[in-house]
């Protein structure tokens, strides 16, 4: 841990806690897991889910036609890093009321496609493990859920536990580590978006790309092609090395 005084909070929304990035880095390494097109593949179903929904939600509240509406959906996505930003600065969406309308999924068990091997790869890493997800706390704790992985997980934290701060904006990754007590040199996130590791190694985190790309951001540690690589990788945290 990065001290005596220091300790983990069992609640991953915690607050009031004591920061830590100024006390000296020690103990073992904290894996920042992303979720989607990270521990199982998003693109297969669920994406397409969400973004049928959310489309749906801007023609609703919105008032738009269904090619506005997508355009819209795609614009916010690309310059701030979710939808959900743009809407919130630009239209004053109620952000609770979008999660829970645009993340409903009465199939969800037929929905998520993973590797089996992937809670042997998690029960053999050292060190504290926590979800790390734009997307809504319930919906990353029901993936956890059907892939059979949850008891892995010291903590899962949604965009909500970000206070709507979502990656790549630093607010949410500095709210974690104020919560969770943990210095940011004992950080290991694991990640399959280029921008939001960018600003991980900003804050002093290990990187890891999950991406079958050739050319790797200087940013970037560690680039593998699946997750389940991790064990036998030897990546370690910089306050590790």
């Amino acid at each position: 841990m990065a001290g005596p005084s220091c300790t983990s909070s069992a609640n991953p929304v915690a607050e009031g806690s004591t920061a830590c990035s100024a006390l000296p880095p020690g103990g073992g390494p904290v894996w920042l897991f992303d979720l989607d097109n990270t521990l199982h593949n998003a693109s297969a179903h669920i994406f397409p889910h969400i973004n049928r929904a959310m489309t749906a939600y801007l023609m609703t509240h919105l008032g738009l036609d269904e090619p506005a509406a997508n355009q819209l959906r795609m614009d916010y996505w690309k310059r701030y890093g979710a939808t959900l930003l743009g809407l919130m600065r630009h239209h004053q969406i109620d952000p609770r009321h979008f999660l829970d309308a645009t993340h409903q999924f009465p199939e969800l068990h037929r929905m998520v496609v993973f590797d089996r091997a992937l809670g042997q790869m998690l029960r053999h890493l050292p060190g504290r493990k926590i979800v790390f997800s734009n997307g809504p706390q319930a919906y990353a704790q029901a993936v956890l859920r059907v892939m059979g992985v949850h008891p892995h997980f010291d903590a899962v934290w949604g965009v909500e536990q970000m206070r709507f701060h979502p990656k790549p904006l630093s607010r949410g990754f500095r709210h974690l580590l104020h919560a969770q007590r943990v210095h940011p040199a004992r950080c290991i996130l694991v990640e399959d978006s280029a921008e939001n590791l960018r600003t991980a190694k900003r804050l002093g985190m290990t990187t890891v790309w999950i991406s079958p790309s050739l050319r790797r951001p200087a940013w970037v540690d560690h680039q593998l092609r699946s997750v389940l690589q991790l064990a036998r990788h030897g990546v370690r945290s910089h306050a590790s090395r």
